[in-house]
């Protein structure tokens, strides 16, 4: 009887185990941005790359992932150089972007995956831990950022990306 308990226990265990490293799996790969929307405080709604955003985020199965975000519609570069560019074509790239890459780490418990910044185009992510929570259905993620800061402000952005 003992025997037959702890076979089944054990058995438990690894179904867990395979059927959460499945799950993981499922994430792997690569993913076409579908929307970044910024909730307010207030409750109103922006959406900082505009309402048709271009982007990828790639998970692979070392643990390492890149995201890229960009506008749509972007301001050319009037000297077509971009190390001499107008202060407003600076911000219009620094607002109009947002990439990083590290490490990750997925929670199939508590839904949230981790990113472990290495290199961030805005330098404060750089060295640090982001938590956010998730679904996925469908081919279907979205993430949570909860209380970033843009424009001054405290925001909470939900990110939509699509499995390709």
């Amino acid at each position: 009887m003992k025997k037959t308990l702890t076979f089944l226990v054990v058995l438990i265990m690894i179904q867990t185990a395979v059927a959460q490293k499945m799950k993981q799996t499922a994430l792997l790969g690569s993913w076409k941005l579908i929307s970044v929307e910024n909730i307010n405080a207030d409750g109103t709604k922006t959406f900082p790359y505009g309402t048709d955003p271009k982007g990828i985020l790639f998970f692979d199965g070392n643990e390492n992932y890149a995201i890229q975000i960009y506008k749509k519609e972007r301001t050319k570069i009037i000297s077509g150089d971009k190390n001499n560019c107008t202060p407003e074509e600076n911000a219009s790239i620094v607002q109009g972007s947002n990439s990083h890459f590290g490490q990750y780490e997925i929670d199939e418990t508590t839904k949230t995956i981790t990113f472990k910044i290495k290199t961030a185009s805005f330098p404060n992510w750089e060295n640090t831990e982001q938590k956010r929570s998730y679904t996925y259905n469908n081919d279907e993620l979205k993430y949570v950022v909860a209380n970033t800061t843009q424009g001054g402000k405290s925001v909470t952005a939900v990110v939509i990306w699509k499995k390709l």
